[in-house]
């Protein structure tokens, strides 16, 4: 990285990057430092922009943009936006789940404010897809329906519902 990333940056430049610190306070960090600072900086900036960019879901109305991790265990959740394994990751029912509250991440907190229309961006390995909300319903947190296999493109977006641990809120959209 420094090699490729310092070629073109003199030693008493200054020049100023933008983190994105995706997490439960979804904000962004602006930082001016110079480059030998930077050649010791711990974080891998391109890495991490990388890995983010290859699996993610982003919604403008409620601020999130999360990354996606294969599984649903609470380990992945505390991270991450986590996958159904059983469901498909680019064609059909794409199925996620994720905390709303009380974690270290709650990237689905304010999921509750989606409505019907609302637009919900989708990127897997590079391919963006847009989904436009057309259901938001409770269900019973025994209902695994909305899981199943879709022939149209559609995203299925499951988490808690707030002191009812027999619910689950669920978000379906369709691919525009």
């Amino acid at each position: 990285m420094n090699s490729l990333f310092h070629s073109n940056i003199l030693k008493t430049e200054k020049i100023e990057f933008k983190v994105d610190f995706t997490t439960q306070e979804n904000f962004i960090q602006n930082q001016t430092i110079d480059s030998e600072s930077l050649e010791n900086h711990n974080v891998n900036i391109l890495n991490e922009t990388n890995h983010f960019n290859n699996w993610y879901i982003q919604i403008d109305k409620i601020a999130l943009k999360a990354p996606i991790q294969e599984g649903t265990s609470k380990e992945i959740l505390d991270d991450y936006v986590g996958h159904f394994e059983e469901s498909s990751k680019d064609l059909g029912n794409v199925c996620l789940a994720a905390h709303n509250r009380g974690y270290k991440n709650n990237y689905f907190s304010r999921l509750k404010e989606l409505q019907e229309g609302d637009e919900i961006t989708y990127i897997y390995q590079g391919i963006e897809k847009t989904y436009f909300v057309t259901k938001h319903e409770i269900i019973q947190n025994t209902d695994w329906s909305n899981l199943e296999p879709t022939e149209e493109n559609t995203i299925t977006l499951i988490t808690c519902v707030e002191n009812e641990p027999e619910y689950r809120r669920c978000i379906q959209g369709i691919e525009k």
